[in-house]
């Protein structure tokens, strides 16, 4: 689970905050970097083509590896390629092919988190769900890390271009895992590959397409929790886009960023994850999401001082670790309660559905994210996005009141209470 969530987490950044660095080191405006959020549409639109990965089998890579397995190897190969193409283009001279091959790896990375979430809640027991969702969390933030301040400080050194190669070839650590993992068990289902009839094709959509969504509406307040879902990690998603051209204009060098991140954000990242899967199951996810989403609101604060206090390395040691603490609380919360949503039968599919809302906060309404950190300054913009945490955390003490927002437990029976 930790090398599954470790080959998720490290495209994202690439597509993300890392090239949100590189694009404000070389100076393109905080407004087209925010603009650039559009380029990972992908993630919040995961959920059209997540049917046909959770059904469709892959000639040749099915039959030898499996369905999961062959589809994640596929997407790995191709997210490797995209990841070095990304890196040779030039953000200053063209933006447009640097904006298309962000498109393309973040295509690649939805693609792969597809298959990497369903293989995780395949493989592991409804007991399992809350260790493997803090696993998962500890290997994905990592990912960031290595992604964030690893390829910021191997910049000191090297071109970018050469620095997505090097990303690149991280991905060769996902694919290792899931050659040494065996194929998850699947649910008995009609077969429905191999043949161009009509009725085929009717069934498969029906199986595919129809019945995942169809199983999800049947959930008391479903339209509440996908709200919830969009809105719960909204300040992060501001803060995200805009926290690396930050430090930049903090005037921090590569090297500080770098050694950092690295050492103590790597160190609070763990720490978070640990804590975060303790009190899931100390709590139950529910109350965990509430009390692990205020402290992540409460971190973006910290922000403001270091706005406040500029160039700075101990407090922006106390920035980044208190960042990632409370993201990585936040996040295994979150995770296990998304994972205990799905039903079994259509992992794949209702999985994207969930994180497809979640990328649609990060990726397409933080897109203002830069002009209005040029507008409202930075001591405006991170007192903004601590506030824009709080609708999502007045929607779930509502939804705890109004219905309880957690699967039916024959669906998923992860503990939620």
């Amino acid at each position: 689970m930790f090398f599954f969530g470790f080959s998720s987490g490290l495209p994202l950044l690439l597509v993300f905050s890392t090239l949100s660095y590189w694009m404000r080191d070389v100076g393109v405006s905080l407004t087209t970097i925010g603009l650039f959020a559009i380029a990972r549409s992908p993630y919040s639109l995961k959920f059209l083509w997540a049917p046909l990965i959770d059904r469709l089998p892959i000639p040749g890579l099915t039959t030898r590896f499996g369905r999961r397995r062959g589809w994640a190897l596929l997407t790995q190969v191709c997210l490797m390629a995209a990841i070095v193409a990304l890196g040779s283009t030039d953000p200053t001279v063209t933006p447009t092919l640097t904006a298309f091959f962000a498109l393309i790896v973040a295509f690649c990375s939805a693609s792969q988190d597809i298959v990497i979430d369903a293989y995780r809640v395949d493989l592991l027991s409804d007991e399992e769900q809350g260790a493997g969702a803090a696993m998962a969390v500890q290997g994905y933030r990592i990912g960031l890390l290595i992604a964030g301040g690893g390829a910021i400080g191997l910049h000191a050194a090297l071109d970018w271009s050469v620095v997505y190669v090097v990303m690149a070839a991280c991905i060769i650590v996902g694919m290792i895992a899931v050659l040494v993992t065996p194929e998850p068990p699947q649910p008995d289902e009609p077969e429905i590959v191999g043949s161009a009839s009509r009725g085929r094709v009717r069934q498969f959509f029906q199986t595919a397409v129809i019945a995942p969504f169809a199983d999800f509406m049947k959930r008391p307040g479903w339209l509440a929790i996908l709200v919830f879902i969009m809105l719960y990690k909204l300040g992060d998603a501001y803060l995200g886009a805009m926290a690396n051209p930050f430090y930049v204009d903090m005037g921090f060098t590569d090297l500080e960023v770098a050694s950092i991140s690295k050492g103590f954000g790597l160190g609070a990242t763990i720490i978070g994850a640990l804590i975060g899967g303790a009190v899931v199951y100390r709590l139950g996810i529910i109350r965990a999401l509430l009390v692990c989403g205020c402290l992540a609101a409460l971190s973006n604060l910290v922000f403001v001082a270091q706005a406040y206090v500029g160039h700075s390395v101990p407090m922006l040691i106390v920035t980044i670790a208190s960042e990632n603490i409370a993201g990585a609380m936040s996040i295994t919360a979150f995770v296990a309660y998304m994972s205990s949503l799905c039903n079994l039968a259509y992992t794949a599919t209702q999985y994207a559905l969930l994180t497809s809302f979640m990328a649609a906060a990060r990726d397409l309404l933080s897109a203002s994210s830069g002009w209005l950190a040029e507008t409202a300054g930075w001591i405006g913009f991170f007192l903004f996005t601590t506030a824009i945490a709080l609708p999502g955390l007045i929607l779930l003490v509502w939804m705890t009141r109004r219905f309880r927002p957690d699967p039916d437990p024959q669906s998923s029976p992860a503990p939620t209470v």
